[in-house]
C-alpha cells in the first residue's frame, strides 16, 4: 500500500475501530467477567447444557438449510437473467431489489398471513388435495426456512448475476459445438465460472440467517429456539450480560469458522482466476 493512500483509508479505519473493534472487544471482555475476575464459568455454563448445544446446532442447521433453499431458487433466476435480453434483465434486477427496499420486519409480518391456516399455502394444499383440512406453517421450522429463503434470496442472486455477467457466451457456444448438452454446459462451464459469486452469496445468506432475531422469534415462535433468542433472554429478561456475551462469542466463533472456510475456498487461486 502506498503511503499516499493512508489518509484516504484513515476515516474508514477509525470508524471500524470505534463501531466494530471496540464493541467486539468489550463483548469478549464481558464474557470472561466472573465474580472474582477472569473466569470461563459462563462458557462452561452454556456449553455444559445439552439444551444450549442443541439450540446452537439448530441455529447452524437453519443457516445451512436456508443456504440450500436460496441456492436452488437463486441459480435458475440468475441463469434466466444471463439468457435474457436487456429489458427482461432490468425487470429481474428490479424484482430482486424491490423486497430489499421494504423493512425486514414488514416482510416478516407479511409471512404471518402467508403461512397461516387461511393463507395461500394452506389454500393451495387444500385445492390440490394434499391435505384434508387447513394447516398452518407458523411456528414451524419449515415455515421459518421458507421465510428466510424469501428474505435472503437477493443476497445470493445478485452475486451470482455479477459473476455470470462476466462470462463470455462464446464459451457456452464452444461447449455446445463440442456436443455438450444444456446440463453438461451448465455443470462444466457456467457453474465453475459462477462459483465465486455463489460462495459470496452463501456467506451473506448464512450470516444473515444465523443472526436474524426478529424473523426467528416471530415465525419460529417459542417452540423453535435459536441462539439470538437465548441472547435476548439473557440480556432483556435475566439481565445476565456476561452469560449473554459468552453465548454471543460462541455464536460468532461457530458461524465465523464456517464463513472463514467459505472465504478461504472463495480465495482459491483457481476461483480467483474465474472472478
Amino acid at each position: 500500500m502506498r503511503s499516499s493512500n493512508v489518509p484516504l483509508l484513515l476515516p474508514m479505519l477509525l470508524l471500524s475501530l470505534a463501531f466494530f473493534a471496540t464493541p467486539l472487544a468489550l463483548l469478549v471482555a464481558y464474557s470472561f467477567a466472573g465474580k472474582s475476575g477472569f473466569s470461563l464459568e459462563h462458557y462452561a455454563a452454556f456449553l455444559g447444557d445439552p439444551f444450549n448445544l442443541r439450540v446452537l446446532i439448530n441455529t447452524l442447521r437453519l443457516g445451512v438449510l436456508t443456504v440450500i433453499g436460496t441456492t436452488l431458487t437463486g441459480i435458475p433466476i440468475a441463469l434466466l437473467y444471463w439468457h435474457s435480453g436487456a429489458r427482461l434483465r432490468q425487470a429481474i434486477v428490479f424484482l430482486t431489489l424491490m423486497p430489499m427496499l421494504t423493512s425486514n420486519v414488514v416482510r416478516t409480518f407479511a409471512w404471518i398471513v402467508i403461512l397461516g391456516r387461511h393463507g395461500p399455502i394452506s389454500e393451495l394444499l387444500l385445492s390440490l388435495g394434499i391435505t384434508g383440512q387447513p394447516i398452518s406453517l407458523m411456528f414451524t421450522e419449515t415455515g421459518l426456512i421458507l421465510t428466510m429463503c424469501q428474505i435472503d434470496l437477493p443476497l445470493i442472486i445478485l452475486p451470482v448475476i455479477a459473476s455470470l455477467s462476466r462470462v463470455d457466451k462464446q464459451l457456452t457456444d464452444a461447449a455446445e459445438v463440442s456436443g455438450a448438452g444444456p446440463w453438461r454446459t451448465f455443470l462444466t462451464v457456467l457453474l465453475p465460472l459462477a462459483l465465486p459469486g455463489l460462495l459470496a452469496g452463501w456467506i451473506l445468506v448464512f450470516a444473515s440467517t444465523s443472526a436474524s432475531f426478529v424473523t426467528q422469534a416471530v415465525i419460529g415462535g417459542a417452540r423453535n429456539v435459536y441462539v439470538p433468542q437465548l441472547i435476548y433472554r439473557e440480556v432483556g429478561v435475566l439481565f445476565d450480560w456476561p452469560l449473554a456475551s459468552a453465548i454471543a462469542v460462541v455464536l460468532l466463533m461457530s458461524t465465523g469458522a464456517l464463513l472463514l472456510s467459505l472465504s478461504t475456498i472463495a480465495r482459491h487461486r483457481r476461483l480467483v482466476g474465474h472472478a
